[in-house]
């Protein structure tokens, strides 16, 4: 599945069992449709949490606002609030993700790396044409 989406904030590093390591951050959705029969257009924004387990170090890329494409498998978690109420959430495991924007490096990263891994692909951010 594709989804094209915005981060809602900056990704998360979290070490598991084994350092085994895992970029967590979510996204939000935009749509908008008019209703049936009428002329007032409805906005709906659905947020889904997401994970991408390949190359943890791309989440210094994602961050809030920024605009990425995601690759992967979408799946929903099913819990019940401390009252006992059913809830659910939207989850997207990706296994490919493309950016699109740039990062905007804080004044204490002078030296920044200049190569962005993705998947299999490695690429130059002065090529990057965004």
């Amino acid at each position: 599945m594709e989804i094209t989406a915005k981060l809602t904030g900056d990704a998360k590093v979290n070490t598991l069992k084994y350092e085994r390591q895992v970029a967590n951050f979510n996204v939000a959705v935009n749509d908008d449709y008019k209703i049936k029969g009428g002329k007032e257009i409805k906005q709906v924004t659905t947020y889904i949490q997401c994970s991408y387990w390949l190359k943890p170090a791309i989440a210094r890329y994602l961050t809030k606002g920024t605009l990425v494409e995601l690759y992967g498998r979408i799946g929903i978690n099913a819990y019940k609030d401390m009252h006992g109420e059913p809830k659910a959430s939207l989850t997207f495991e990706a296994n490919n993700i493309k950016l699109h924007g740039e990062k905007k490096f804080t004044k204490t990263e002078t030296n920044p790396t200049t190569n962005v891994s993705v998947g299999e692909i490695t690429v130059s951010l002065d090529d990057l044409r965004f």
